[in-house]
């Protein structure tokens, strides 16, 4: 049975990235992507990973000596749920305050810009 209400943390995420990204990988795959972009303890990134299958966001298999962790959580799932959550306590609700904070504080591009235009002309053809 797969954890549908578990929010991951920080680390977990940074974990949930690269499986999302490569669909499964080993501990020291995982831990040498994630040191890629900071310092982390091989045995650290292991726990981790190790606590995340106990809480069932991943699953482990078995591959030769090696073991292969295999994301159980739905990329675009997590991300709803724990947007939802942070709209909630950080903006307090408001998706539009959300936005405007977004797109005031970084860089857009181009074409993030006509995909943000094409999904506001979609949601007004719909109302």
């Amino acid at each position: 049975m797969i954890n549908k209400t578990v929010r991951p943390t920080a680390a977990e995420l940074e974990i949930l990235q690269v499986l999302w990204r490569y669909k499964s990988a080993t501990v020291r795959f995982v831990h040498d992507k994630i040191n890629q972009k900071k310092n982390v303890g091989y045995t650290t990134t292991l726990k981790i990973m190790q606590n995340m299958a106990a809480k069932r966001m991943v699953r482990r298999e078995q591959n030769g000596r090696s073991h292969v962790y295999i994301p159980l959580l739905k990329k675009e799932e997590t991300q709803g749920m724990l947007l939802d959550k942070f709209l909630d306590t950080a903006f307090g609700g408001s998706a539009s305050t959300l936005v405007m904070q977004v797109l005031g504080n970084h860089r857009t591009s181009g074409e993030e810009l006509d995909q943000i235009k094409k999904l506001i002309q979609k949601l007004e053809e719909k109302k």
